[in-house]
């Protein structure tokens, strides 16, 4: 499709779209004519969502998870365990563990994984966000490193328990039910619920 011959407001939402992961030009294409057709009232639901989370979300200054208070209701939950900290890549993981029950604590955020093919390294992550919060009151005893089975998330935790090593807590990793290249926000909630319970300690 030529981009000449679509009217300009049609083609920046083509190009603005396309830049979403997932999304190439064919996708984008075929969402934005849905939208043209599609009743004025889908639209305009669309734009205020998007204008929504620009405006009324951030990220909780202390887990950095998504939040529309600073802190969230997690890090300011009296009943939460917070000896206990989840380590995960990003919020979804966190939406994903919640859903199992089977976890009371706190949660980290790093908002990605190390990646030297990409240029991601550990200054680019919330990796030194985290050790303040391990000598809060009451202080935490055990860092479960929650990243995904796959090259990046082990990397990551191989990197975050050498960080955590010559601290006086327990470093335990999610058991191994979890398929291998597979992401947390995948997983069903019995196999998530079970690598919980089963987590092992970093070697």
């Amino acid at each position: 499709m030529s981009v000449h011959l679509l009217v300009e407001p049609v083609a920046t939402l083509i190009d603005e779209f396309s830049r979403l992961p997932g999304i190439g030009p064919k996708s984008s294409a075929r969402l934005v004519f849905h939208l043209l057709r599609a009743p004025e009232e889908q639209a305009r639901s669309l734009a205020e969502a998007l204008r929504d989370l620009r405006e009324r979300t951030t990220f909780c200054s202390i887990c950095f998870n998504i939040t529309e208070g600073d802190p969230c209701a997690i890090c300011t939950d009296d009943g939460r365990d917070r000896s206990l900290i989840c380590l995960v890549e990003e919020p979804l993981d966190a939406v994903a563990i919640e859903r199992t029950g089977e976890y009371h604590g706190l949660y980290h955020v790093l908002h990605g994984t190390l990646s030297p093919v990409e240029g991601i390294g550990p200054d680019d992550l919330h990796i030194a966000d985290l050790l303040p919060r391990l000598s809060a009151d009451p202080p935490v005893q055990e860092v479960i490193i929650a990243t995904n089975p796959n090259m990046e998330g082990e990397a990551t935790s191989m990197y975050i328990a050498r960080q955590l090593e010559d601290r006086s807590l327990r470093v335990t990793r999610l058991a191994r039910g979890l398929p291998v290249g597979g992401d947390l926000e995948y997983a069903d909630q019995i196999t998530l619920g079970r690598a919980l319970a089963g987590r092992q300690a970093m070697e």
